[in-house]
């Protein structure tokens, strides 16, 4: 590292979640350097680059993980990039924030966490729910035992709305949407692993596109080694705002968290009453969006391993998976049980 006080990061991926995690690491993490941007698409590095002052803009990734001066990485590309980019990064020496999912097989999965515990890297994995102040808060009640044995479990995510649905992949709501609920379950439920998975899902907000695989709507069923049960339910035309909430009730208590309005007024005239809610999780989950890049450039600062990890995007990843194949079969499936998604034509038929 050139210094405590400034440790140099790279940005791959300079599209709308990127941009918002370069904006972070160049203006509101103290002790913190943009110091590079890698994307493929032409222009994009350097155009935020500029916006940001940052002094260097790759086009070839390679390129960017090749700069003596990069410490560590911020991986926010498309999805199905993420292990192999975890791994380069990796093998390259550079500590690794990936957003979520970090693979889309357990095979990828394991790779990635291999590489990073070869070159003795730090490896942390998007999952922001985690800290956010409510849900945080809700973690430390559960872990101090203030609401006994954790019984019934729920967390759900409801996008406002389903923006072109052509270019979203077979599996999404699981892989990418629901895999956040899948890793807030887990925290929630501390000391406990899901064994098994029931889902139901189909295409009720864009039928038009079921043929495509594109699932909008599904619950989830997941029952854990200590008996709790819990379920997570995604949709992607929530009209009112960007809703993201769950509920942990326990021997000795209930917790609830989230909330989509953007303040605690509520108004009230001959329409009833109204509440402005959050459309955008950027402004819904922008104080943790913040807060998870301190933990990671943190904990490579202080050579630690991050509270969040690949362990658990693999573990989020196995549920996911279990789901995608309970909707394949019809079925509960054991967690663990399916390595990688079915063929999408699998989704089609089986509906």
């Amino acid at each position: 590292m050139t210094s405590l006080q400034s440790l140099a990061v790279g940005l791959i991926g300079a599209g709308r979640m990127g941009s918002f995690h370069a904006e972070a690491l160049a203006r509101r993490l103290p002790g913190v350097r943009l110091a590079a941007i890698a994307d493929p698409a032409p222009g994009a590095a350097q155009a935020l680059a500029a916006r940001l002052d940052c002094s260097k803009a790759y086009a070839e990734i390679g390129d960017l993980l090749a700069d003596p001066e990069i410490e560590a990485v911020v991986i926010v590309t498309p999805a199905r990039s993420h292990a192999g980019l975890v791994e380069a990064a990796a093998r390259a020496g550079k500590a690794v924030f990936c957003e979520k999912p970090m693979a889309i097989t357990l095979d990828e999965a394991d790779r990635a966490i291999a590489a990073a515990r070869e070159a003795d890297v730090a490896l942390q994995v998007g999952f922001n729910r985690r800290f956010d102040p409510g849900f945080h808060a809700a973690h430390e009640k559960i872990t101090a035992g203030d609401v006994g044995t954790p019984q019934l479990l729920r967390s759900l995510t409801r996008d406002p709305k389903l923006h072109d649905p052509s270019r979203i992949p077979p599996w999404t709501i699981f892989l990418e949407t629901l895999i956040h609920d899948f890793d807030l379950l887990r925290h929630l439920n501390p000391g406990s692993e899901p064994v098994e998975v029931f889902a139901m899902a189909d295409a009720v907000v864009r039928p038009d596109f079921k043929d495509q695989g594109l699932l909008d709507t599904a619950v989830v069923t997941i029952r854990f080694d200590n008996g709790a049960i819990a379920t997570a339910e995604a949709n992607f035309q929530a009209v009112y705002g960007y809703d993201v909430r769950a509920e942990v009730l326990g021997s000795n208590g209930m917790l609830t968290m989230g909330d989509l309005r953007r303040t605690h007024l509520t108004a009230y005239g001959p329409a009833g009453a109204a509440a402005e809610c959050v459309t955008y999780d950027q402004d819904l989950f922008r104080t943790a969006y913040v807060a998870e890049l301190a933990e990671f450039t943190d904990s490579v600062r202080d050579k630690r391993t991050p509270s969040v990890t690949g362990e658990d995007a693999r573990a989020a990843l196995g549920i996911a998976l279990a789901a995608i194949g309970s909707i394949a079969t019809g079925g509960a499936v054991r967690v663990g049980a399916l390595r990688e998604s079915p063929a999408a034509v699998q989704l089609v038929s089986s509906h």
